[in-house]
């Protein structure tokens, strides 16, 4: 009997240490990834050319004492979500109006931390080479983020393919707002704009609006390739987003300065040769 409860009691001391010894572990491992999660900064990015400006900045963050991890994402809905619930710490696929619209509509808590880039839009297609061969009655195709669809009027307004009512701000303008369309252009605005790719390659429209990041992905530059590109004026800057209670961290100060550094913008300017450029 005593036997017995002497090796319970030797068992009770091992349980009790290994129980010590599990928690000294996860109180080690919480400080770490505390500890972890305060040196990484986690940005949620499109392919490109987001992340990959992202992957080049790496280098020059962990100068600045940060890990950065990169999260892609091929759609422009996911992002803002994580970061809204703390999946992220910042993300960068965004032009100004998508933000404010979002901002707006989802009462998104956000930040415009700064601009990075700005990527030129254009209309591609297989079927002209030149935009005074559109036909009469040619079909235009535009993705469903409204964000872009003044953006696009403009590029077909300042080619005089329509006009916009008197007033009418661009910036939020919509294909109801055009006045005149002189060669009665079919206009098609519901695909999602990571598909709009599959319809030029498809060669479903005479006219394709393409972001360029998705442009670049099937070997499409504005400068060599586009029917119609969007002039060097753009207001339609990409941007680093954060929650706002983030804007003015230690974070958000070493991304932006590394983002708007002599290195990254030289590296953007080389690399997409002006289909996306760097902020000045």
């Amino acid at each position: 009997m005593k036997k017995k409860l002497l090796a319970l009691g030797l068992l009770g001391l091992v349980t009790v240490g290994l129980v010590a010894c599990g928690s000294k572990d996860k109180e080690e491992a919480g400080s770490f990834s505390t500890k972890g999660s305060d040196q990484t900064i986690i940005v949620g990015a499109s392919p490109t050319p987001h992340a990959e400006i992202l992957e080049k900045a790496k280098p020059l963050l962990k100068e600045k004492g940060y890990d950065l991890e990169v999260k892609v994402f091929n759609d422009y809905v996911i992002p803002n979500q994580a970061l809204s619930e703390k999946q992220i710490d910042a993300n960068y696929f965004q032009h100004v109006p998508y933000f404010d619209k979002e901002v707006k509509e989802k009462g998104y808590d956000f930040a415009n931390a700064g601009p990075i880039h700005i990527e030129r839009m254009a209309f591609y297609s297989k079927k002209i080479k030149d935009v005074k061969d559109l036909k009469e009655g040619a079909t235009v195709l535009v993705s469903n983020s409204q964000s872009d669809w003044g953006r696009l009027i403009a590029i077909l307004q300042e080619a005089d393919l329509v006009k916009v009512k008197e007033g009418t701000d661009l910036t939020n303008a919509t294909f109801d707002d055009i006045e005149e369309n002189p060669k009665n252009l079919k206009f098609k605005y519901d695909i999602d704009p990571a598909i709009m790719t599959t319809t030029y390659q498809n060669d479903e429209g005479d006219l394709i609006a393409i972001n360029a990041n998705f442009a670049e992905g099937i070997g499409l530059n504005p400068e060599k390739d586009g029917i119609l590109v969007e002039s060097d004026n753009s207001p339609y800057a990409n941007i680093i987003a954060v929650r706002t209670e983030d804007k003015d961290s230690d974070k958000t100060k070493a991304l932006i300065d590394v983002l708007h550094s002599d290195e990254i913008k030289n590296f953007i300017n080389d690399k997409w040769k002006g289909s996306v450029s760097a902020v000045k």
